[in-house]
């Protein structure tokens, strides 16, 4: 992004209405083209019911990185932000690259951040993940695929399976988990399960590539694929944020 389209960026965001400090939704990012309609979207939403300034911000691949928002947030007089990892699971990306994210942005801009829970995979996410099998039109009756990134740490991976087993309690039909780059793989998902329809939802925020490269499989097994989350988690980003900022000034406070 260059610096004349940051400055357009800062100038379109929507005007905090409320005193509180604007909200970033920091995202993985990717190199699909969808991405940043989806996360800006979401963002977009969320400024809609809170009255926040909301921006979008990428750890890897796309444009603006968190330096970027901060240095444009610091120009505009901002001295205080909060961080939504745009996450599912505390793996790899929520444990490390998001902490090391936010010290260097501070380190360039002078800007001070309160990192926000991850989304996580707890019954407010549950709920979102039933609103959209809903809106895809999957009967309580039809087994569903919840298909997630996956992660090289096998807690995280746990907890995705766990929201699963939950859904599946709640809809008194299977649900199983699957994954796009680690095992078990949702393609292989989808082969063993010989049923002739059902519903694979991603526990994804906007669009990928992960989700391109599944839609094949998904066709050819006479299932259908749901919609990302998207704006439907804009009631769970606003809570993060909220709470977040609670707990940091009961933290200021008691001292």
């Amino acid at each position: 992004m260059s610096r004349r389209e940051s400055s357009a960026a800062l100038s379109r965001s929507r005007s905090p209405r409320i005193d509180s400090p604007p909200l970033i939704g920091l995202a993985h990012g990717s190199r699909h083209a969808g991405v940043t309609q989806g996360i800006e979207a979401l963002l977009a939403e969320v400024a809609v019911q809170t009255g926040v300034a909301t921006y979008p911000a990428y750890l890897d691949l796309t444009s603006p990185d968190l330096d970027a928002v901060a240095v444009m947030l610091a120009a505009a007089g901002e001295r205080t932000a909060v961080v939504v990892p745009l996450l599912f699971t505390e793996a790899f990306h929520a444990r490390i690259d998001v902490p090391a994210a936010v010290a260097r942005a501070t380190e360039v801009s002078g800007v001070r951040f309160t990192i926000a829970p991850v989304l996580g995979t707890a019954d407010d996410v549950l709920e979102v993940v039933a609103q959209r099998l809903a809106a895809a039109g999957t009967g309580d009756d039809e087994p569903v695929l919840l298909y997630a990134v996956g992660s090289s740490r096998a807690a995280a991976n746990a907890a995705v399976a766990d929201l699963a087993d939950r859904l599946s309690a709640r809809r008194g039909a299977p649900v199983r988990a699957g994954f796009g780059t680690t095992d078990p793989q949702a393609t292989d998902v989808l082969a063993e399960w010989a049923v002739p329809a059902g519903t694979v939802v991603p526990l994804f925020v906007a669009p990928g590539l992960l989700l391109d490269a599944i839609a094949t499989a998904v066709t050819a097994a006479g299932w259908r694929l749901a919609d990302p989350l998207g704006t439907l988690l804009a009631p769970l980003v606003a809570e993060r944020h909220r709470a977040s900022l609670n707990r940091a000034r009961a933290g200021s406070s008691e001292r």
